[in-house]
């Protein structure tokens, strides 16, 4: 999979913007604050039509302008595909091969990324929400359907929990509402976590052996992943888990009533990784919690590839710095042939001599960029 060209109106700080990528390597090399990150996000967007680094899509838009607009043109399995993303204060609005998509559920997996930054080295250390999102994210790149379910079951946990914050401190009486949304909120929750197990599972496969060749066999790596219902856990389809789920509702309700809010199911959910049997988050040297979140983020590409027959793009931003000469070695490792990678940095100084020969360099100063041989 390989991104042609993109073409940016009203974005972040790009008035207009149009660029042609090597299929190899591509460098958008400058100074903090000149729009790197911005063009590396721009291409994750047109993606998964979501901000790593935002969940208000206003911040996208240019400033005093009505719509910020991402057009781009992929190669996915020998075909050109162009995807046009449009987002304003109505909404986001998806093409591909320009018919409008009613869903964006039905856009999103059609290119796939995987992106590294900074913050990506805390996916250990960070809250459980970080590692939700990670894992949604992910999924959602190659079971599409998959964040249908979860839009569908955020719209309903929100209906359930405005519904049991009446409740508080009054008299229960009447639930049928509330058996209603639960029975609906439970549907869904068995079919997300049915899918988040099987993505754990196989993450797990791809991420142990990097990082024990990582760590020359002195590591063992293992991904947990930890319910707010653990009896869901050893279930293997979906009407086993939903009667876990029905078992666990029973149990809480009373509960629930009192409290306002609901108390379990996948938005309480948590993924935990071990080294060598020891949480890595607690007891894990920060050297072992950086090598875990790289042995996960190269997972992942290979996890896109056996999934969806093809390598994802790959985007760093600005991680080069973050990592010592091991990890540098293992991530430069993935800059084959196989993956388009774009990098972004404020020198390369850090980069191989062999992979500069080989990359399209871009140089960015104040939202204007040159490539080199211009």
């Amino acid at each position: 999979m390989k991104l042609e060209s993109i073409e940016l109106a009203h974005y972040r700080n790009y008035d207009s913007l149009q660029l042609s990528f090597s299929s190899s390597v591509n460098v958008f090399l400058g100074e903090n604050a000149q729009g790197k990150t911005n063009l590396l996000e721009a291409i994750y967007v047109l993606a998964i039509a979501k901000s790593p680094r935002t969940t208000h899509d206003k911040d996208l838009i240019q400033w005093d302008q009505e719509y910020g607009k991402i057009k781009g043109r992929i190669t996915r399995r020998g075909q050109s595909i162009p995807l046009e993303l449009t987002i304003s204060g109505k909404g986001k609005k998806a093409k591909a091969n320009h018919i409008e998509k009613r869903r964006l559920s039905d856009y999103i997996g059609l290119c796939n990324v995987v992106m590294f930054a900074p913050e990506d080295l805390n996916l250990v250390k960070g809250s459980p929400s970080v590692r939700r999102r990670f894992i949604d994210m992910e999924l959602g790149q190659i079971a599409p359907v998959y964040m249908h379910h979860l839009g569908d079951y955020q719209k309903v946990l929100q209906q359930r929990n405005a519904l049991l914050r009446k409740s508080v401190g009054k008299a229960h009486g009447d639930t049928t509402f509330l058996d209603i949304l639960t029975d609906r909120l439970i549907s869904l929750a068995s079919e997300i976590v049915k899918r988040r197990l099987i993505f754990v599972a196989q993450l797990n496969e791809w991420a142990a052996p990097i990082q024990k060749e990582i760590s020359h066999g002195m590591e063992h790596l293992s991904i947990v992943y930890e319910s707010s219902v653990p009896e869901v856990l050893d279930k293997a389809d979906s009407s086993k888990i939903e009667e876990a789920f029905r078992c666990s509702y029973e149990r809480l309700k009373k509960r629930e009533l009192d409290r306002g809010t609901t108390l379990f199911g996948p938005h309480r959910d948590e993924l935990r990784f071990f080294v060598n049997d020891k949480d890595v988050q607690a007891f894990g040297s920060q050297g072992q919690q950086r090598t875990t979140a790289l042995s996960v983020k190269l997972a992942e590409i290979e996890l896109i590839n056996h999934e969806v027959g093809e390598y994802p793009i790959l985007l760093l931003d600005d991680v080069l710095s973050e990592l010592d000469d091991i990890r540098k070695t293992h991530l430069l490792g993935v800059f084959q042939e196989k993956v388009q990678t774009f990098v972004t940095t404020t020198s390369v100084d850090g980069l191989d001599h062999a992979l500069i020969d080989r990359s399209q360099l871009f140089y960015i100063h104040q939202g204007e960029i040159k490539c080199n041989g211009e």
